[in-house]
């Protein structure tokens, strides 16, 4: 079975740098930029990782991720936050986060972290 990974940032260049990049590794890459759509897109997919920006426009990160930590069918799937934000981290993990990445991000570090969580 194919592990499925989604990428949500509401930055259409990091989404596709992020598709480029992780291209090589055999997942399914579900892309979403509107923030409103994630969490539909979630239940209906179930991936096995979101990797997720924290300041996105209508829905930021982190109250996505409190909503999937409070369904019940979704609060065992893992996130990971990425945000340039000083205290990203902090508001990351405060919100349920599994792992937390700083933009700009090391492409070798993101792929590594990527895999670290799906396997």
């Amino acid at each position: 079975m194919t592990k499925k990974l989604l990428i949500c940032d509401d930055d259409v260049d990091i989404v596709e740098m992020l598709e480029i990049v992780l291209d090589d590794i055999s997942y399914e890459i579900i892309t979403e930029t509107n923030s409103k759509k994630v969490l539909e897109l979630i239940s209906n997919t179930h991936p096995h990782l979101v990797l997720m920006d924290l300041w996105m426009p209508v829905i930021s990160g982190d109250q996505i991720l409190k909503h999937m930590r409070e369904d019940k069918s979704l609060a065992s799937i893992p996130v990971v936050i990425m945000s340039a934000a000083p205290d990203g981290k902090e508001i990351a993990l405060k919100a349920g986060a599994n792992g937390y990445i700083p933009k700009p991000f090391d492409v070798d570090e993101l792929v590594q972290r990527v895999n670290e969580f799906i396997s």
